[in-house]
């Protein structure tokens, strides 16, 4: 059985893409990041590639690179690119495992009209929300739950980044109703394969990953 995620996260830089390279790690899947802003530093799909351990072929091109490092919708203004729902169309996921990587918060625009959890809903498949352990958590989780479970788009679980909280843990689990499949620890070095997989073995429910 394959199995195809959406990433996305309750704010930017919250950790989704180091979310997204356990995962294609973990599972042996390809990943696909359709927007990426910014391209002056290492991008996304450069970081994936370099610390999951991957093969290059297992990297999806982007639909979309902008050079300016800010929201869909302003940074493709800048270059005069117009960005639509219908400009994104998923990969043949030919029996592999896929993760995609949604750019920011599920209400980012990528338009003037379209933001990018209208593409979720188009989309169809199952959401991951990638949370802070830290204050704040709750609030910026749940609403995030809220606004997917608005559109009856699936979410299949949380993965909390960051330092132990265990209660924030079982207050995110009982008011969103949503699993928390995995927790990434703070890291003291740079990720690389061995360390994701380690922290999928240890932190992860992987029954979550298997049904």
């Amino acid at each position: 059985m394959t199995h195809h995620y959406m990433i996305t996260g309750t704010h930017t830089g919250i950790g989704k893409t180091v979310a997204s390279s356990l995962l294609v790690a973990a599972l042996d899947a390809r990943y696909w990041k359709p927007v990426q802003s910014g391209l002056e530093e290492e991008t996304d799909s450069e970081f994936v590639l370099r610390v999951s351990g991957c093969n290059s072929d297992d990297i999806f091109p982007e639909r979309f690179r902008l050079k300016f490092p800010a929201s869909p919708h302003f940074s493709s203004e800048l270059e005069n690119i117009t960005i639509s729902l219908d400009d994104f169309h998923l990969p043949d996921f030919g029996g592999r495992n896929w993760i995609v990587e949604g750019a920011g918060g599920v209400m980012v625009p990528l338009n003037r009209k379209v933001l990018q959890i209208d593409w979720f809903k188009k989309a169809g498949l199952p959401v991951i929300i990638v949370a802070s352990t830290q204050l704040g958590t709750i609030n910026h989780t749940l609403l995030t739950v809220e606004s997917l479970k608005s559109r009856q788009i699936p979410i299949h679980s949380i993965i909390l980044n960051g330092p132990e909280n265990k209660d924030n843990r079982l207050t995110i689990e009982q008011f969103s109703g949503i699993s928390v499949s995995g927790w990434i620890p703070v890291m003291n070095q740079s990720p690389d394969r061995q360390i994701l997989l380690d922290i999928f073995n240890n932190f992860f429910d992987q029954t979550l990953f298997k049904s």
